[in-house]
């Protein structure tokens, strides 16, 4: 355990690097992106706006923002992390650039972002390809990847570490994750915190068939379609109450595949984010790869799928309509709330470190698995 100091100073670090690496304020980034609105639009017309995709994605209220993380990692060494050759020219520590196909992003022997801390929302982390270390201050830990997602509520606050362990010796090690940002309301910010996994294989597939029979796959991470509900969110969601809409849909698309998503509640912010694929039509307007297309919730909206396998990733939710106050890990509802996290921390770690490293990695024979903070302990085969 390091002492007082290194602690502050590594949340200082962290702080930085995150505002600057995947906290931007959502009113700055919003400014950056340019704006393209659908030609012909009229009132019937379903898009919003359509903007081009960087590495954070804008996303709106009761979402904070979504990050994608793709990475060719090279075979593993001994300590599961890259051989000290790729490390050379990098700013270790902070490492956000791609060089040699890969980011260090705050690792310095493993890839992954060492223990630090969050308060006042929640992460949900859906890995199509990899593997991710957890570990926490509850205690709690586990592996998981290749399809799996961990849902964790950091409520009153938790200090968690996501470290990428290149499991594979003798061959590379390729790493494609979501995280994605909820926020609590008010009224559940300060809960216990939580986490929970939703495993590849107990994770709710819709599959429909066109008239052509080509196939639409929405894995349901949140949500429902057609009366198949997603499995339940943590207990203190915003999520959790029906009502409130949210939806997150992995769609899977077969070349020239067409799907319609359907339409529900007036006033629920939904965007459909368009990761991978040569192009969609999206209600008549053709749009390349990596773009974010913002819809009217209530009209059907019909996707057609260009001429290779489309992904498309869907956020949905009713508005909290609460202020946020964000500053690096922490989202509140004032500057005040913000100020006692950060007093709170630095009194109490939330709990402390109970591991020996704070970029704590698991044995690499270990299977998936999830300890949780009660002694429930889940196993999975990778």
């Amino acid at each position: 355990m390091s002492s007082e100091n290194p602690r502050r100073n590594f949340l200082r670090q962290s702080l930085l690097a995150l505002s600057s690496g995947m906290v931007l304020p959502l009113s700055s980034f919003s400014e950056s992106l340019k704006k393209i609105t659908s030609p012909n639009k009229t009132s019937m017309n379903p898009i919003i706006t359509i903007k081009p995709l960087g590495f954070q994605w804008e996303t709106s209220d009761p979402f904070l923002f979504c990050v994608h993380h793709e990475d060719a990692f090279p075979k593993g060494n001994a300590e599961m992390g890259p051989d000290t050759s790729f490390l050379k020219g990098r700013h270790m520590g902070d490492d956000f650039i791609i060089k040699d196909g890969f980011r260090m992003y705050h690792g310095k022997s493993v890839p992954g972002f060492p223990g630090h801390p969050h308060r006042g929302f929640e992460t949900i982390t859906v890995v199509r390809k990899g593997i991710v270390d957890h570990a926490d201050s509850m205690g709690a830990a586990g592996r998981y990847g290749n399809g799996d997602v961990q849902w964790m509520t950091a409520g009153k606050g938790v200090q968690h570490s996501e470290m990428f362990p290149l499991i594979n010796a003798d061959k590379d090690n390729e790493m494609e994750l979501f995280q994605i940002w909820l926020n609590l309301p008010k009224r559940n910010k300060m809960v216990e915190p939580h986490f929970k996994m939703f495993w590849k294989d107990e994770i709710p597939n819709y599959t429909h068939h066109d008239k052509a029979n080509k196939s639409t796959v929405i894995e349901i991470i949140a949500g429902e379609i057609n009366q198949l509900k997603s499995q339940n969110p943590p207990p203190n969601s915003w999520a959790a109450d029906a009502n409130n809409e949210v939806a997150v849909w992995n769609i899977k698309m077969q070349a020239n595949a067409t799907f319609t998503i359907p339409k529900t509640a007036k006033g629920i912010n939904r965007t459909i984010y368009f990761y991978e694929g040569s192009d969609i039509t999206v209600a008549g307007t053709k749009i390349d790869k990596y773009h974010a297309i913002q819809l009217i919730s209530d009209i059907d909206v019909e996707v057609l799928a260009g001429a290779s396998s489309t992904s498309i990733l869907m956020l949905q939710g009713r508005p909290i309509g609460e202020p946020v106050m964000q500053y690096g890990p922490f989202v509140m509802n004032t500057k005040q709330e913000i100020n006692e996290a950060f007093e709170d921390y630095h009194a109490t770690q939330f709990g402390g470190w109970p591991w020996p490293k704070y970029d704590q990695v698991h044995a690499r024979e270990l299977t998936r698995f999830a300890k949780y903070a009660d002694g429930k302990i889940e196993k999975k085969e990778i």
